[in-house]
């Protein structure tokens, strides 16, 4: 059977751009897809679109860009596309009563976690950081509150050693097009019966900050290894390090825990080869195998060698 359902999609970043291509091949009907306004982005700062718009513009989707859908001019715009559902992935905009009722099957959301485990800005990189096995995708029909809603359906999503948050992402995008689009049929017919999530389970996954991603070095080296994991691709874990006769700013893109211990104080540098830059931690050792000095490229830890002493040299 065809599908018959019209469909307002929300979204902005490369996360929510399977999801619209999915509901496209599906041969559903988006009457329209809201996205943020364009954002200066670039060396010219120059307003660039969103990942989103662009694939709507591809389509010769209508693109609606609010700054806010607080107002009645813009609640009203969105009532008048008589839509049957709303389709909100990462779109970045708290959508109001007003909105959440206007489609006839009301709003339903595509989150990067198994609610009710980590609600909220940044659930990847917390679930890496907090050293959980396993995430996934939760189809959700929206409420007032943050991450709160009914759960319509889920699918799981094993977290491997070696995941960083952006090999994460990548995974969880496909498959919350892939879940959203499986579960549409029996949203459409009602077969779907929402779960009530279990608030004594609920998990905040904050927003992320710059600051944060700074190595403290008197942490355990499996905890760092998940930092630098879970800050790749953004905002990126790095450390102080004089050079120079300065501190600088070096960034840290990949990294493991060893089983080796060590008595020195952490942050001190104990060896640098091809293999890696081996750093004391609270507890064990960190060898850093790719990194990035202020003001250059990413480069491998052989690359770095070649340029530069690390002949007692202490991070942090």
């Amino acid at each position: 059977m065809a599908p018959t359902l019209r469909i307002i999609f929300a979204g902005t970043p490369e996360f929510s751009v399977p999801t619209l291509q999915g509901l496209l091949d599906a041969g559903y009907e988006i009457v329209a897809v809201y996205t943020q306004p364009d954002r200066p982005a670039g060396r010219g700062r120059e307003p660039r679109p969103s990942p989103v718009k662009r694939l709507a513009l591809q389509h010769n989707l209508p693109v609606f860009q609010p700054e806010t859908l607080k107002d009645e001019a813009a609640q009203q715009q969105l009532a008048d596309l008589h839509a049957d559902l709303m389709v909100v992935v990462a779109y970045g905009l708290i959508l109001p009563d007003a909105v959440l009722a206007s489609p006839r099957l009301g709003c339903i959301n595509v989150h990067a976690s198994l609610l009710p485990r980590w609600r909220g800005a940044a659930p990847i990189q917390r679930a890496i950081l907090a050293g959980d096995k396993e995430t996934g995708i939760t189809i959700m029909q929206m409420d007032t509150g943050l991450d709160t809603g009914a759960m319509l359906a889920r699918a799981r999503c094993p977290i491997h050693d070696d995941d960083t948050a952006a090999a994460l992402h990548d995974r969880l995008m496909q498959l919350g097009a892939e879940t959203l689009v499986k579960c549409l049929p029996e949203l459409e017919q009602g077969r779907l019966e929402p779960q009530v999530q279990n608030e004594a389970d609920a998990s905040y996954a904050n927003k992320l900050s710059k600051a944060e991603a700074e190595i403290d070095w008197r942490k355990p080296a499996t905890e760092l290894e998940r930092c630098v994991r879970a800050y790749n691709a953004w905002p990126v874990a790095y450390t102080r390090w004089p050079h120079k006769g300065k501190d600088e700013n070096l960034r840290i893109w990949q990294a493991q825990a060893l089983a080796d211990t060590t008595d020195a104080a952490p942050g001190t540098v104990l060896h640098g080869s091809t293999q890696g830059v081996d750093v004391a931690t609270g507890e064990g050792v960190l060898r850093i195998t790719q990194l990035q000095p202020a003001g250059s490229r990413m480069m491998s830890v052989a690359d770095f060698i070649n340029a530069h002493s690390l002949d007692g040299v202490t991070f942090g």
